[in-house]
Order: structure tokens, then sequence, then C-alpha cells
């Protein structure tokens, strides 16, 4: 049988019904990835910028977990209305210091003259919590004047069980008295092995991080068996009118203890240390923290996940506090 004759530039029969087909299944898919209105997808939104580790405002991703806590001086500030303060700005935490030790050196007294019990409670029921700060500003901490065996724990427990705590901090300025820190070791691993109780520690932030006392303090409790979930970081603040970069410095400071709380604590990776970290910046002056600061200060807690930001010394104006509140409440 003769074959069909074709005119010139037309394809064969049965490479034209391919090119059909294949014209309709893509005209099809374009249809169906265009908006029913028919106007165009809208563009990829562009790439998210990763953090600088200075001290930057970025939002992180991820939810934030950093909350913020106000630290009361119970000597300074006695009549201070937790649940009242708590329902005005919406903040939940509070530190109360300081304990220190009294009577025969086993006893813990409250600095100020008035011991905020009932007002634990009042925060209690809106949700709040308080954790009992021991040592710091005022007296001596209890592990330096109680030396017999057993009352140290004693002392602590009773103080614990009283205002019903499940979290208490230690504002350490003894490390490099090795009994006191082997005593406070000894008696927070007998506590935290009747009771689930964290324990964090307050401990003064240099240029460098750490100072040698303290980070061999902070080993040395770890290997008597205590867990200190925490090192809160009181960071002098430098005076607004320093050159530019002070916020910066704090960051440059806090990444070198993050090292050094990493190697106490034996967490193999230094990245998973940020979690135990919380950051106190102390003002000398209102003046010595502005909106800005605050804004950054927010960012850069939530961004590297610490477990709490707080503010010691001077007050802030209240817009300023603020910021703080309602960025980590």
């Amino acid at each position: 049988m003769p074959r069909h004759t074709r005119e010139p530039g037309l394809l064969p029969r049965p490479l034209a019904i391919l090119g059909a087909l294949a014209l309709v299944a893509g005209t099809g898919a374009a249809i169906r990835l265009l908006p029913a209105n028919g106007t165009p997808p809208p563009a990829a939104p562009p790439p998210v910028a990763r953090p600088s580790p200075s001290l930057s405002p970025v939002v992180s991703e991820e939810p934030p977990t950093t909350t913020y806590m106000t630290f009361v001086d119970t000597a300074r500030e006695p009549e201070f209305d937790l649940p009242a303060r708590s329902r005005r700005t919406g903040v939940r935490r509070y530190a109360l210091g300081h304990l220190v030790a009294g009577g025969d050196g086993c006893v813990p007294a409250w600095t100020g003259s008035r011991a905020p019990g009932k007002r634990i409670g009042r925060l209690r029921a809106l949700g709040g919590d308080a954790v009992l700060v021991f040592g710091g500003s005022g007296g001596r901490e209890l592990a330096t004047t109680c030396t017999r065996p057993g009352a140290l724990a004693t002392a602590y427990r009773r103080i614990i069980g009283a205002y019903d705590a499940t979290t208490i901090d230690f504002e350490v300025r003894d490390s490099a008295d090795k009994g006191a820190v082997l005593r406070r070791a000894g008696a927070i691993h007998a506590l935290q092995q009747e009771r689930d109780l964290r324990v964090s520690f307050t401990l003064p932030l240099k240029p460098g991080g750490l100072s040698p006392a303290d980070a061999a303090m902070l080993r040395t409790t770890r290997r008597a068996g205590a867990d200190i979930g925490t090192v809160n970081l009181l960071a002098d603040l430098e005076r607004s009118t320093a050159h530019r970069g002070r916020l910066g410095r704090v960051a440059t400071a806090v990444r070198a203890a993050r090292v050094q709380i990493a190697r106490a604590q034996e967490v193999d990776d230094p990245g998973e240390a940020w979690e135990r970290i919380a950051l106190t910046p102390v003002l000398a002056a209102g003046s010595d923290l502005g909106a800005s600061d605050a804004r950054t200060l927010a960012a850069y807690a939530t961004r590297h996940r610490l477990a709490w930001l707080s503010l010691r010394g001077a007050r802030p104006p209240q817009g300023v506090s603020r910021i703080l509140w309602r960025a980590l409440s």
C-alpha cells in the first residue's frame, strides 16, 4: 500500500498527537496553580537572615521560652505587693532576696523586716511564683556559717518547707571557701534526693566570663551531685555615656561564660548551655537603660532562649520596663 505523503514542514501524525496532549496537560497544570481570582501567585518570601553573634535585636523564629523575672529586695522594699504588681504588669515570676544567716548561724533570716509569706500565696493564686534567694548583700550565706553536719540541709529544708518552694537561688560570694562550697553542694544534693527542687546560682559576670573561682565552684558542685539548672549572670551595665558597643561587650562576656558553664556542667555542646543561662543587667542609674536597649536585650534573650532576663540596681523608667514585661511575660 502506498504511503501517505505530507506537506513539507508538518510533523508526522504520531508526534503531532503527542505534542497536543503535552500542551493540554501543561496548560491544565498551569491553570491549577493560579489563584481562583486569576491573579498571579505571590512571590516566594525572601530567605530569613541568620542572626549575628552580636547583641542585636533579632526576633527568634521559634516561640519564646524566656521569661522576665522581677527581683525584689525585701530589705529595701518590705511592702512590695507581689500580687498587685503581677496583676498590673503581667509578670508572673519574682525573685525574693535575701535569706541570710541569723541566730547561731544555722537559722535563715530575711534581710527585710517583714517576711513575704502571704504575698507569695496570693501570687501563686494568680498563676505566678517566687524564687527564694539565699545569700547576697546584707549578710552571710548559711553555708559559710552553719558548719555542723546535717544542720545546713535542715536550715534550707525549714525555709523551703515554710514557703512550699520549688525553686531556690544562691547568690554565691564565697567561691574561694572550699568548705562552704562543699557543704552547700552536699545540702543541695540531699534536698534534691528528697523533692523536686530546681536550683540556680547567681554569679557576677566579668569581661572574660566567670571568674576562675566561680567556674571551679560550679565544677565542684556538679561533682558533688548537686544539679544546678541555671546560672544567672549579674552583669554591671556600663553607663549610657560610655562609648558605643556596651551591650555588645556584655554579649561577648556571656559567650565566654557559656563555654565555662558548659564545661562545668559537663555539656558536650556549648550551644546547649544557652538555656542554662539567665542574664541580669545591673543599672547604676535608671537612665542607663533606654527603650532601644530594652528591645535589644529582650530580643537577645529570646533568640538564645535564655532561662530568664531580669534587672537589678536602679529602676529604669516604667515605659522601658514595660517593653521587657510585654516581650517576655
